[in-house]
């Protein structure tokens, strides 16, 4: 029985397609199934289906024989511990196909603090990209287990000292405490037991939250080698549309309390601020500056500081970007229904929160999302991967940035030539599909090698049917008319 995939999810029904992966597993538990199961629990979960055979675009269902005996098998090696670092609860149903019975088993995304998940040893921890699994990068582990300590490790103690602190950011920090927090028991401490209280310093010992707070330059360089912000205003829509790489730059090796103010002196002026009368006074802080004022927030207080990648904000034409380091604890969605609160460094955080720059993560994203729909009508976007989130704020009042083009209908081509490459299309209807599509990702889903990816992709760009806009990482593909 031959089937489209709308028509296998057709036949059942109760299963909710986040992702999905078929194996045929006649008899047996196919051996190639321990790296789908390690991919789904890195990244997003999703159904492992045995009895179906793949073949091209349709799906022929096989059926199982003995699947009480199958069953048991792949349950067993998922929850007894042996095959996998760490129990799999996974979740089994069962149907009846055309008289064939078919094994559906639901894999779940694991927490971030039981990642990665592995069979047999660490290198094979897998990841899921696009429809396929494909091995973990040493640096994807590494953000594994970088994120498994989650909110722990801002609050880790350094080698460092008191001295090791910038007193004139410190003096300016306490102005601003004072000023939000009139009476507080904490402004008559001096300055070391004030800085014990925030936990930016423990037994006289400087935390890495403390550092990265109120640090010198040169401190701290000395324990965080690749630490910078970058603030880049671009003239166009990408760096390949514009006149120069860039207009304007900030690069700031300063600690964060002083990087807040070097940068948001400056994205305040990248949005017009209408005037507007509130209570008699005229209102300068209108939403959607708020918006970007939380972003900025957000990136220095939920950056990943150890990573190799560098938090990043950069203003085109059409939109501003903020490019943060590190995963998001949950998926967003989850994090604005339960308004869920996991900062990724609480010991920064808190201290910013403290002077009233920051909300919990959960309601600072509703103030991003609110706020910037007030004046610009349209929501920011926000994405990521293993070890990154952008949150994309539109310029264009009229048409969101990224978002799909109602104008086209569903499955139109480009007007390209009758005899243009079978590959080609292919590649420019997965790009229609999913513009963020990786070469890896693309080369799976159309059949090449990633150097025949690149040279199509380069065909494509050469005859103006499609552009990149941003960088390889982080950037995504637009289908352009000709």
């Amino acid at each position: 029985m031959d089937l489209s995939k709308d028509e296998l999810i057709a036949r059942l029904q109760d299963i909710e397609w986040e992702d999905f992966e078929v194996k045929e597993a006649k008899t047996d538990v196919p051996k190639n199934v321990w790296e789908t199961v390690s991919a789904f629990s890195n990244t997003v979960g999703g159904w492992i289906i045995f009895g179906v055979k793949k073949d091209g675009r349709d799906y022929a269902v096989s059926g199982v024989s003995g699947a009480e005996k199958i069953t048991s098998d792949f349950l067993t090696a998922l929850n007894v511990g042996t095959k996998f670092n760490r129990r799999i609860e996974a979740k089994p149903k069962k149907y009846e196909v055309g008289g064939k019975t078919v094994l559906a088993f639901y894999i779940p995304q694991e927490l971030q603090h039981k990642k990665p998940v592995y069979f047999d040893s660490p290198k094979n921890t897998f990841v899921r990209t696009g429809s396929g699994d494909r091995r973990a990068t040493a640096e994807e582990v590494d953000s594994f287990y970088r994120n498994a300590s989650f909110g722990k490790k801002d609050g880790e103690k350094t080698s460092l000292a008191f001295d090791a602190l910038d007193f004139e950011t410190i003096r300016q920090y306490r102005n601003l405490f004072a000023q939000t927090n009139p009476g507080h028991r904490y402004l008559n401490l001096a300055d070391k037991e004030f800085l014990e209280k925030l936990s930016v310093t423990s037994h006289g010992c400087v935390t890495y939250a403390g550092l990265l707070i109120f640090g010198t330059y040169d401190a701290i360089r000395s324990e965080l080698p690749h630490y910078r912000i970058e603030y880049l205003e671009i003239g166009g829509t990408s760096y390949a549309d514009a006149a120069t790489r860039y207009n304007y730059r900030v690069s700031s090796e300063s600690n964060l309390f002083q990087t807040f103010f070097q940068i948001y002196s400056r994205l305040s002026k990248t949005v017009e601020i209408p005037f507007s009368i509130r209570q008699g006074i005229r209102d300068d802080d209108p939403p959607h500056l708020q918006a970007l004022r939380e972003a900025l927030v957000n990136l220095l207080i939920h950056s990943d500081y150890f990573s190799k990648a560098t938090p990043r904000i950069r203003v085109f034409s059409d939109r501003i970007d903020f490019f943060n380091p590190g995963a998001l604890p949950k998926r967003i969605e989850m994090i604005l229904e339960e308004e869920f609160s996991m900062p990724r460094n609480p010991v920064i955080t808190k201290t910013f929160r403290f002077v009233k720059l920051a909300e919990n993560i959960g309601s600072g994203f509703a103030k991003m999302i609110g706020g910037w729909q007030v004046h610009y009508k349209n929501a920011p976007i926000i994405r990521g991967d293993l070890d990154y989130y952008v949150i994309s704020f539109p310029l264009d009042l009229k048409k969101p940035v990224f978002a799909k083009d109602e104008s086209k209908e569903p499955g139109t081509t480009q007007k390209l030539p009758s005899n243009y490459p079978e590959k080609a299309r292919e590649i420019l209807e997965a790009i229609r599909k999913n513009p963020f599509s990786t070469r890896l990702e693309l080369a799976k889903t159309v059949g090449l090698s990633q150097d025949g990816v690149r040279y199509n992709l380069k065909r494509l760009k050469t005859d103006g049917a499609i552009k990149r806009v941003g960088p390889d990482k982080g950037g995504h593909w637009e289908v352009t008319e000709k």
